[in-house]
């Protein structure tokens, strides 16, 4: 894929005035707009106090102990972007982007319903001195306006359970070249704890995105499009590493071994998978 070519087709997709672009959207995604702009500007969250801030992000502190899932996502991030045309699909703030634009991508994207995140991951990029081989545009998940077959690996990043799966899986199918790989990254829909943790704090996350987290089923659906590669297991008790951050590597020992035993690692918190578009059509 012609790069240069390519960022004439992304240039194409900024250039669709604000209004157009708000008429394409459903009700649904205008919610999920409104809301990530509002929860990635970064003026509003440092003039919360801390009771505020706890209660619309207090599930940040839970990240501190996932650093065995982290490890592994920046290294498949390191294997399946050098000289290729990366994708950070729905980005967020760009870092899976600019991690691939430091590794050696040919062109980084990154495309988000949020044109604050967009912003965001723009001014980020060009403190790191990237702005030639990223492009972040906003632009929606289940329609990208992508070319066919532009893009040759995929970051989805705790994102797909914000979308419609019937649309953005052949969306995602339609714009990777074939063989090309896609690593999404995932809370799992099982553990009674951590559903009763979500029931408890609705503030923290859309409709949409409350009902639709992944479980083994979103995999089954996931066959009709691609081929379904390495599915890993992550986070059970390291979870407990921010209150127990004595114990961290204990947990995490523990963990490689409970994530290893059939149904025990249905308990995790993240798991991750491999999507592979087949090198001919099925």
């Amino acid at each position: 894929m012609d790069v240069q070519w390519l960022k004439e087709q992304l240039k194409k997709i900024e250039a669709i005035s604000d209004q157009q672009w708000l008429d394409g959207l459903s009700d649904r995604k205008i919610k999920e707009l409104e809301f990530h702009d509002k929860d990635r500007d970064p003026s509003r969250i440092e003039s919360l106090d801390q009771d505020t801030y706890e209660r619309f992000y207090g599930n940040r502190k839970y990240y501190q102990g996932t650093r065995l899932s982290k490890e592994y996502v920046d290294d498949w991030i390191v294997k399946n972007c050098k000289d290729r045309v990366f994708l950070d699909y729905a980005c967020g703030n760009g870092s899976n982007a600019i991690k691939a634009a430091q590794a050696g991508a040919k062109l980084a994207i990154g495309l988000d319903i949020s044109r604050v995140s967009v912003e965001n991951a723009k001014a980020e990029a060009k403190r790191l001195g990237l702005e030639d081989n990223t492009y972040f545009v906003q632009a929606d998940a289940e329609n990208t306006k992508l070319p066919n077959d532009a893009i040759d690996s995929v970051i989805c990043s705790g994102m797909l359970h914000h979308l419609d799966l019937s649309y953005a899986f052949p969306e995602l199918r339609r714009i990777l070249r074939p063989g090309g790989k896609i690593l999404a990254v995932e809370a799992l829909d099982y553990n009674p704890l951590i559903k009763l943790y979500r029931y408890l704090t609705p503030q923290m996350r859309t409709d949409w995105e409350k009902a639709h987290i992944l479980s083994l089923k979103d995999i089954r659906f996931a066959e009709r499009f691609f081929e379904v590669g390495e599915v890993k297991y992550w986070h059970i008790t390291s979870i407990l590493a921010t209150y127990m951050i004595f114990a961290f590597k204990f947990l995490n020992w523990l963990d490689r071994c409970l994530t290893r035993v059939p149904f025990v690692r249905l308990m995790s918190w993240i798991f991750t998978f491999e999507l592979i578009k087949p090198l001919e059509e099925k």
